[in-house]
């Protein structure tokens, strides 16, 4: 191997040898506690080591990069102690995720490291957001993210890399392409020469780079790092390496034909370069003897200090508390001057009087720029907030609501809007896994508002009109809002956007221009969980939330004999369940009224606590209405046979009957 250690002085060279050993002798030490049942699982990067080493010294300390689970040389070259990286992959509490995540599933403000989730895709969309908050605040920094040969084939890396183009943002995207993915050869991963060829495709800069000569890798990447701060833009690094050991210790490596193992162990970037330092005079058998005594030594106390820890103690108070980062509700009240208003305008009105509050709050979406997005919600706000806050995207909600989650990590809030909620299903992955388990794992939150316009009844099909609260609802670490009035969709959302937890908020297209209401013109918020009482009555408990919520007071104006309490739940997550006790148990009798279809509803879990908590007050069963059991039709008469809103009169009076 060529080394060409040129305006490198001896201290950085010698500083690149400690850095490249370390993470060796961990990883040596981990496969002894492996065999030993110590430690659960081992994804070894033993043969990689300079890409993750040389990448982390070209970067400034102030600078985040996102390692994959090989990238140990990451963690160390940061110079996390010992101790809490053992503790982490023991699940033990002086780790960074308290026994919830393992091995390098976690991230640390404190060190600049965002560490990846087994999906490995979405990573790569979140750098492009720290990069975006990077370029916003004029900070010249660079974002680093990682991922495997394996990782490109994932949409995620087609998002990530044209949001990164469009925009010019400074990440270097490195990619490490070791020849396997798990068994997978590169020949049936991808049919190009080089990954590196794909950077044409999105008018994007990118090198080849030896991933085994570390002096090749810290050299250029420190050489590009220094030019994308100065002028900011994506590059795409392929590093090509090796991996000498199974995608984890149980798949072993038979799949790999003996000579290609052979041949790439003669590539060995550590033994390599150790042999070069010596040549040189630059590392003696003294210095090297003693380099490797310093760090068994490190290595072993730390081991004592992670073994000697206590185990975790269960706790099911601190682990439901950690679900959501804790919120003291900031109330700002309502003004006596109003105006009467459309459900469209307390959105767009709340949105605009947002913007001006947070000075760096983002907003992202299709169509939303010149054009005000699909309902035009967002008219003219370029005009008062610029495109740098208001962001036309590419079609991708995948990576946008990841970037999303990148503005959080980077400090920075933002509003996502999906052109429908039916769409958010491009963007599931990273809503279910990344943004709501962020916090629980590793105390990172995901400052993010998620808007879906949704809902039927006005003739849009299947892929236009559903309402898909409950895909959310089940997922802890995820707020539901869904407003039924004006007054609540301004005040609710003004809630959510200051809220630093992920919020889905709920809008019925049906809503936005038929219904009116006397709004307050100032800026005020409202508290979640607490639903409205829209009608009192004493026969009958009514629950719904939006466009229901229209159904059901049009059922009781054509029946004024009927008293009912009728529920606005308004968020759905956090749930009012003291509202709905009190009233079912004045009333004796519950009826719940949802838009989505029957099954799996959120209609089905109030059924199943009211009958928990309230059986002994009930005089009948609790009923359930809800859409048919299909998707949501497109023709008018089928539409209207599908929701719930012309059954539920007879389904009420059914009930009062029993």
């Amino acid at each position: 191997m060529k080394y060409n250690s040129e305006n490198l002085d001896d201290t950085v060279l010698k500083q690149l040898y400690k850095n490249i050993l370390k993470p060796r002798l961990i990883e040596e030490k981990m496969l002894v506690l492996l065999r030993q049942g110590k430690i659960s699982k081992w994804f070894s990067g033993i043969g990689q080591e300079a890409i993750a080493v040389g990448v982390t010294m070209a970067l400034n300390e102030d600078e985040y990069i996102l390692p994959m689970h090989r990238n140990l040389g990451v963690f160390t070259t940061r110079k996390i102690p010992l101790y809490r990286l053992f503790a982490q992959w023991q699940g033990k509490a002086s780790g960074f995720t308290k026994g919830r995540d393992r091995s390098f599933h976690f991230g640390t403000q404190q060190y600049k490291i965002v560490g990846m989730i087994s999906h490995l895709g979405p990573q790569l969309g979140v750098a492009d957001g720290i990069a975006l908050a990077s370029k916003l605040k004029n900070k010249n920094q660079v974002t680093a993210v990682f991922t495997g040969e394996g990782g490109t084939s994932e949409g995620d890396f087609h998002e990530a890399l044209n949001i990164a183009s469009v925009w010019q943002l400074p990440v270097l995207f490195c990619v490490e392409n070791n020849g396997y993915g798990l068994s997978t050869p590169t020949s049936e991963q991808y049919n190009c020469k080089d990954i590196a060829d794909r950077g044409l495709g999105y008018g994007m800069e990118s090198h080849i780079i030896d991933g085994n000569n570390i002096i090749e890798v810290y050299t250029k990447v420190k050489d590009i790092a220094e030019s994308v701060r100065k002028n900011p833009r994506p590059v795409l690094l392929e590093f090509k390496t090796f991996r000498m050991r199974g995608h984890e210790e149980a798949s072993g490596t038979k799949y790999v034909p003996q000579d290609l193992m052979d041949t790439w162990a003669m590539k060995d970037p550590l033994m390599n370069f150790q042999v070069f330092l010596k040549e040189q005079n630059i590392l003696t058998e003294e210095d090297e003897v003693s380099i490797k005594e310093s760090i068994v030594s490190e290595i072993s106390e730390h081991l004592e200090v992670a073994f000697n820890e206590e185990d975790i103690l269960e706790n099911t108070s601190i682990e439901l508390n950690d679900v959501f980062q804790n919120i003291k509700y900031q109330e700002f009240k309502q003004n006596k001057e109003t105006e009467e208003i459309r459900f469209i305008d307390a959105i767009s009105v709340c949105l605009k009087q947002s913007m001006e509050l947070h000075n760096d709050l983002v907003i992202m979406g299709q169509d939303i720029a010149e054009y005000g997005g699909a309902f035009k919600i967002t008219e003219g706000f370029i005009d008062l907030f610029s495109k740098d806050r208001v962001r036309n995207t590419p079609i991708c909600e995948s990576a946008i609501i990841e970037t999303a989650m990148g503005l959080s990590i980077a400090g920075i809030k933002s509003v996502v809007e999906m052109q429908f909620a039916d769409f958010v299903t491009s963007g599931f992955n990273p809503v279910v896994n990344y943004l709501a388990k962020s916090y629980y794992r590793w105390n990172q939150n995901a400052d993010v508002v998620i808007r879906m316009p949704c809902g039927g009844g006005v003739a849009a099909g299947p892929f236009h009109s559903q309402t898909n609260e409950a895909w959310f609802t089940k997922t802890p670490g995820l707020k539901v809002v869904y407003p039924a009035f004006p007054l609540d969709a301004k005040g609710l959302l003004a809630t959510a956007i200051n809220d630093p937890n992920p919020v889905l908020f709920f809008e019925h297209k049906a809503l936005y221009r038929s219904i009116r209401q006397e709004v307050p013109t100032d800026y005020y918020t409202l508290p979640f969980g607490k639903a409205s009482l829209v009608k009192e009555g004493d026969k009958v408990t009514i629950i719904a939330y939006g466009a229901a919520v229209h159904w059901a007071l049009e059922t009781l104006g054509k029946n004024p004999n009927i008293s009912a309490d009728l529920i606005d739940l308004r968020t759905l997550q956090p749930l009012d369940t003291e509202a709905i006790y009190n009233s079912v148990k004045k009333t004796g009798r519950a009826i719940i009224l949802q838009e989505d279809s029957l099954f799996g509803g959120i209609a089905s879990d109030i059924s199943a606590l009211i009958m928990e908590n309230c059986f002994e007050y009930l005089d009948a069963p609790v009923k359930r209405v809800a859409s048919l059991e299909t998707p949501i039709p497109f023709a008018k008469q089928l539409e209207d046979q599908y929701l719930p809103k012309g059954r539920f009169e007879a389904d009420l009076k059914e009930l009062l009957a029993f």
